[in-house]
């Protein structure tokens, strides 16, 4: 009924414990009676999550000033007798759709007209699904454009630093707000994530173990001195390709190329490649489902069970470059003046491998101007 009070506990107190007391405040009748409290139920508001009554307030993660809500629950809903089922199941059959044969019969004496409905369809592509190519064909074409500036494999060395500074530094967002509205504390939350390749459920899971740990506030050491020796070890190579034939700088910025790759490779999450693998599939198809749904455990089951597109294979794929998209991507300015800043390479391998960061590249200012005219340009084609 929306009154509010103050309900001090200790971590030991036991959820059912909390509910019958705080049932003291607005209960009607005697609490002898067991149903009012398990008629009732106390939700954490900021997760929306339900406490379980056999859990104690600490096991349930429940911080000092969290608030919760007292909700009496709902009566199931009485089962339909069975009059009613067959008159529900009559007024459904009455309503459905005509199949197949039926339109068929009733469309016999109209004449026919041939009409690709498939060629129809595809014309409507999805941006989501279309991206992935545009940005497979803009990372061969932003490679071949810095390897001709006579600065390319020092602008790449510096890149490769600023990746590895990127990698340890980078949190998503959304995860680190789906933990803090638990109650974790930031610095916590953020340090779960980092170990746990941004995984929700396993940062949750290492906080909840690690609660107690004394050295749970202790911040990561950081990985940037690794990083930059990998970069100051590549300096001398580096140094010698750019003093000989073109040919050798290319060769080194290649092997740079796949080291940035190999940075971004995808990394199938553990727990869900057990689950997936206990229903009987195998570990690379597994895998495979896992990459092509961006570690969604039930997106990949579904393809998995499914038609298994788009494959594997497509991923990697590239779109046509003599596709009128893709030439209009290649002559706005905007894009041209990106596809030569070495950000902008990093933004797309990370993106390509790591869909749900497309946000933060979108809202940074040096390559959210180029996200944006690609956008742009494959609304505007696919409308017309």
């Amino acid at each position: 009924d929306g009154a509010e009070w103050l309900e001090e506990a200790t971590e030991d107190t036991s959820v059912e414990k909390l509910k019958e007391r705080c049932l003291k405040h607005c209960a009607h009748g005697s609490l002898e009676d067991p149903k009012s409290i398990t008629h009732h139920k106390l939700i954490h508001a900021a997760s929306e999550r339900v406490l379980s009554d056999a859990r104690t307030i600490l096991e349930e993660n429940i911080q000092d000033q969290d608030v919760l809500l007292l909700i009496k629950k709902r009566a199931p809903s009485p089962l339909p007798k069975m009059a009613e089922v067959s008159a529900e199941e009559k007024k459904k059959q009455d309503q459905k759709a005509p199949d197949k044969e039926a339109i068929l019969r009733a469309t016999a004496n109209l004449p026919s007209y041939n009409m690709d409905r498939a060629a129809v369809q595809t014309n409507m592509r999805d941006f989501q699904t279309e991206l992935r190519k545009i940005l497979v064909s803009l990372i061969e074409v932003a490679q071949k454009l810095l390897a001709l500036n006579p600065d390319a494999v020092e602008l790449f060395k510096k890149a490769n630093a600023m990746l590895d500074e990127d990698e340890d530094e980078r949190v998503d967002e959304a995860a680190l707000r789906q933990l803090t509205e638990m109650g974790f504390p930031e610095n916590r939350a953020t340090k779960a994530l980092q170990l746990n390749h941004m995984s929700v459920p396993q940062a949750m899971e290492w906080l909840i173990e690690h609660a107690e740990d004394p050295t749970i506030d202790t911040p990561l050491l950081g990985q940037a001195p690794s990083g930059a020796e990998g970069a100051t070890a590549a300096a001398p190579e580096a140094a010698a390709g750019a003093g000989t034939a073109d040919e050798e700088a290319r060769d080194e910025l290649t092997e740079i190329f796949k080291k940035i790759r190999r940075k971004r490779e995808f990394r199938a999450d553990a727990r869900a490649v057990i689950s997936l693998m206990e229903m009987g599939f195998d570990e690379k198809e597994v895998i495979d489902a896992l990459r092509v749904n961006n570690n969604q455990q039930n997106a990949a089951c579904e393809w998995l069970l499914g038609d298994r597109k788009p494959s594997p294979e497509e991923l990697d794929k590239g779109i046509d470059p003599d596709s009128p998209l893709f030439q209009a991507i290649l002559d706005n300015p905007v894009v041209q003046l990106g596809l030569t800043n070495p950000k902008t390479l990093l933004a797309f391998e990370d993106m390509l491998e790591n869909p749900l960061n497309s946000t933060q590249w979108m809202n940074d200012p040096e390559t959210g101007p180029v996200m944006l005219q690609i956008s742009r340009i494959f609304q505007t084609l696919n409308r017309t």
